[in-house]
Formats: structure tokens, sequence, C-alpha cells
């Protein structure tokens, strides 16, 4: 047990650390424009989530904050707190309810032919209108 405890505690230290390094490296890029202030902005909001986790993970090795049920629950949510969901968690929806692994691949396959269709159909239109757009300039021109 004792063993276990100086693991558990050297692994949480280590953790800090390494989202302290994270934040700092973040710093570095957002000053230096290597990305975007946006992208600086989602960055950090996943670095504040994975020191909110560490603060859960503190608080539950110390016996503090909910029981350990309900901080376990919390931490397999993900990011439900920002609207996304952790896929795992979802209830199967009543189309694939019941499908097997080909039934579900032939319904995968099927759904993808419907959208190459859509875009094919899209496509022709984007074609066209291009092609109206240069028989636009062509008589604009012509009229000039």
């Amino acid at each position: 047990s004792p063993q276990v405890n100086v693991a558990i505690r050297s692994s949480l230290q280590s953790l800090r650390e390494k989202i302290e390094q994270l934040r700092e490296l973040l710093l570095r890029a957002v000053s230096t424009r290597q990305i975007t202030q946006l992208e600086g902005d989602r960055r950090q909001n996943l670095v504040d989530d994975l020191l909110t986790r560490h603060r859960q993970l503190e608080a539950s090795y110390r016996n503090e904050g909910p029981e350990p049920d309900v901080s376990r629950s919390s931490l397999m949510a993900g990011g439900a707190k920002r609207g996304v969901t952790n896929p795992w968690l979802l209830e199967e929806s009543e189309e694939t309810r019941g499908l097997g692994f080909d039934e579900l691949r032939q319904q995968q396959r099927r759904i993808i032919e419907e959208q190459d269709a859509g875009l094919d159909a899209l496509s022709s239109i984007i074609s066209r209108q291009k092609q109206m757009g240069q028989e636009i300039g062509n008589e604009l021109d012509e009229q000039n």
C-alpha cells in the first residue's frame, strides 16, 4: 500500500508538471504566432479541462469531494459540459439497433453512396454556374 501511494503521488505530480509544460508551450506558440488565437483558445480550453480532471483525481486520491463512482463517471463523460458527448455513453439509434456488423457496413456503404450522388449533383451544378459565369464575363467583354 505505501508503494502504491508513492506511485500515485508521483504520477499526479508528473501529470501536474506536464500540464504546466503544455500551458507554457501553448503560450509560446500563441505569442510567436505559430498557431492562431482561435486555435490557442481551443487548446487552452483543453488544457483547462486537463487541469480540472487533475484536481478531481487529487481530490479522489485524498478521499475528498464526490463519491469515487460519481467522479469516475464524470471523468468518463469526457467533454459533456462543452456540448461534446462521449460516443460510448450514447444510446444506439433505432436505425442501427439489432443490426449485425455486416448490416451496419452495408448501411454505411449505402449512406456513402447517397452522399456521393449528392456531391456529384452539387458538382455538376457548380460546374454549370461556373460556365454561366464565364459566358456572362465573355458577353460583358464583348459588350464593352
